[in-house]
């Protein structure tokens, strides 16, 4: 048996791989350039984010401090008019409400000067008819006048025409022109009379006479004096500060107590400079009051940041312009208004310490407030009310009579 040679060619590994193009392995030199670019601007953006979201991770979204303090106002009373202390109707720590009796002054000599513009008054609207009676008393005069006047020219023309006959002598004559001139005098001084009355009068009636108005106005006054003497709470709130005491001699313009509207309280907060970047008006803020501790929570607003500093407003401001010059970081008033709901639950008192915490992350609104309302709110006007008009007019009708 003979085996049957065979030929082999050269035999080519099974795994080799299979030849490629070396024009397909290289890339074109500008797509490359091309790919590099996207890519260092991708990583450039990439890396910019990065930056951007740690920069807001970093920032601060509050702001703390505890150099925060209860503020309020606090009403002081004064006596407007001097006098001498009856009664105390209130003392300190005591709930008054607006328009309560606090104080009262002796009243008798504010009654005698109030007697005394009413009798002034009433001696006005007399003398007012007493003008107006001369106007009368004038006219009458100058109508006798007018009338003497009339009988010595008649008698002048029937003497002046007689003497011609000789009926009359010369001197008659004479005495008669005499006459008629005694008569023209006497009612140009009646006219006079008449018109000095009615200067005084003319155009006016007794409400809005001169001489009637200024003793008006001295009623008034002395009245407003008479109210003075009883003093009460402009508004409502807890009364402090009582200096004054029973019998007490008090001038116009002596603190006598104070009140304070526990109703309407703020906090001021003294940041540093440097945590006021990122505040603004409108804020949230969280306080805790150190006499309630850390079981109540406040929670309340920034009302606006105050228009300096702290020594900016001191009686003796810190000169800087000196040779041992070092920098202290300032503290600014920051004002939080208090929810009045919270207050009424749990009451605050001017000075307190408390704590603040502000929410920072909100920052659209300005760091000064446009406008914010009146503290304090209005005062009533001391006139002594409807009844001293009516006493006015009264005294007027009692004084005019049935004249007018």
């Amino acid at each position: 048996m003979t085996d049957t040679p065979q030929t082999l060619d050269r035999e080519t590994p099974m795994d080799a791989p299979a030849p490629v193009a070396t024009a397909a392995v290289q890339a074109p030199p500008k797509s490359r350039a091309r790919r590099t670019g996207f890519l260092i601007l991708g990583i450039v953006i990439v890396l910019a984010a990065i930056a951007y979201g740690v920069s807001i991770l970093l920032a601060p979204s509050s702001e703390e401090t505890d150099d925060a303090y209860v503020g309020g106002n606090i009403v002081s009373i004064t006596a407007r008019e001097g006098g001498t202390v009856i009664a105390l109707h209130a003392d300190n720590t005591q709930q008054v409400t607006r328009g309560q009796p606090l104080i009262d002054l002796d009243p008798a000599t504010e009654d005698v000067a109030l007697a005394s513009a009413e009798a002034d008054l009433g001696r006005a609207v007399r003398a007012f008819r007493s003008q107006g009676s001369s106007v009368d008393e004038a006219s009458a005069e100058i109508a006798q006048a007018q009338a003497d006047l009339g009988r010595a020219e008649n008698d002048y023309r029937r003497r002046k025409a007689a003497v011609a006959d000789g009926a009359v002598s010369g001197e008659e004559v004479s005495h008669a022109a005499d006459a008629v001139t005694t008569a023209r005098a006497a009612l140009n001084l009646a006219e006079a009379k008449r018109s000095q009355a009615a200067s005084s009068i003319q155009g006016t009636d007794v409400s809005n006479n001169p001489a009637v108005l200024a003793a008006i106005a001295a009623v008034r006054r002395a009245a407003i004096s008479r109210a003075y003497m009883n003093i009460s709470a402009p508004l409502s709130g807890v009364v402090a500060q009582r200096t004054v005491q029973l019998g007490q001699r008090v001038a116009p313009g002596t603190p006598l107590m104070a009140v304070v509207p526990l109703d309407s309280l703020w906090v001021d907060a003294n940041f540093r400079e440097t945590q006021l970047e990122h505040l603004r008006v409108g804020q949230p803020a969280t306080i805790k009051a150190d006499v309630y501790g850390k079981g109540v929570t406040f929670h309340g607003k920034v009302l606006g940041l105050g228009a300096g500093s702290g020594n900016a407003f001191s009686l003796l401001p810190p000169q800087n312009a000196s040779g041992n010059w070092i920098k202290i970081v300032q503290r600014v008033p920051v004002r939080i208004a208090l929810d009045p709901k919270e207050l009424a639950k749990t009451p605050l008192r001017i000075g307190l310490s408390m704590t603040v915490k502000v929410a920072t992350s909100d920052r659209s609104g300005p760091m000064v407030a446009g406008s914010t309302p009146p503290a304090g709110g209005t005062q009533d006007v001391v006139d002594g009310g409807p009844a001293v008009e009516a006493r006015i007019r009264q005294i007027i009708a009692q004084n005019m009579g049935s004249a007018r």
